[in-house]
């Protein structure tokens, strides 16, 4: 221990961190955290048009970019996602599953096409990017999965969907973190987000979050570098004996 420096351990210099949607929300967050902890990034997402102000943000931090965009629902998308990082680097040594999307119909109502396009994104598109990443990550690689307070408990919100896919993405990470981590020495683990400020608690009616307010042990949202720090440890060497975990990072509602 005496040989060891401890905050070196959460460095993540002369890696490269892929951030699916990095367009916006805590995707943005994700993508500067890991640039600002020494990772070049690549940023993956289906809207372009955002990706440039992540891509400055990651260059202020004094590391390279690469955008790309990406599909994370098609296979094919997912692998050229990465094989864009391996010619542009040389390897990828982190995956960030960020891109999501929700809905908040009552499920009597909900149809199909509905449901299936969240589990698409959030589960499918988790499995597809998780899968081409594993293909070329060496051993010490991270995958981290973001689900979601949701995936553990519910909120008063008619998410079905939503939740259905969070909580099949803590059931992915621990089958991911088996397979891998003996064979190819990857770690996956998963952040179970509460409620943090962004595109997806901007459409919460007023009071919403007031009405959750009793079950919040520490009184407030939590701040998106809350959330990103917690990335950087799972996806640095700090996390090294780490793997199989979904962490909730929710100022305490799931113990309530």
């Amino acid at each position: 221990m005496a040989d060891v420096n401890v905050m070196k351990m959460f460095d993540l210099d002369g890696r490269v961190a892929i951030v699916t949607g990095a367009s916006s929300g805590l995707g943005v967050a994700f993508a500067e955290a890991c640039a600002q902890a020494g990772a070049d990034v690549v940023l993956a997402a289906r809207r372009t048009d955002k990706l440039g102000a992540t891509a400055d943000l990651v260059s202020a931090a004094g590391r390279r970019v690469l955008t790309v965009q990406t599909d994370v629902t098609d296979p094919d998308q997912c692998q050229a996602m990465v094989d864009a990082a391996m010619a542009e680097f040389g390897r990828v040594d982190v995956l960030v599953n960020n891109a999501g999307v929700g809905t908040a119909v009552p499920a009597t109502r909900e149809t199909p096409e509905e449901f299936r396009a969240v589990v698409d994104v959030n589960l499918y598109g988790s499995y597809w990017a998780a899968q081409a990443c594993a293909r070329v990550m060496q051993p010490g690689s991270s995958i981290v999965n973001i689900s979601s307070i949701l995936g553990l408990t519910t909120a008063g919100l008619p998410q079905a969907a939503y939740s259905a896919s969070k909580a099949a993405i803590v059931g992915l990470t621990r089958d991911l973190a088996q397979q891998w981590g003996s064979r190819k020495g990857i770690r996956v683990n998963a952040i179970a987000p509460g409620f943090f400020k962004s595109e997806m608690t901007d459409q919460y009616k007023p009071d919403y979050l007031e009405s959750l307010s009793a079950r919040f042990v520490l009184p407030r949202m939590g701040d998106p570098a809350e959330l990103a720090a917690t990335l950087v440890w799972l996806a640095s060497p700090a996390a090294g004996y780490v793997t199989g975990q979904t962490i909730a990072v929710d100022g305490g509602v799931t113990i309530t």
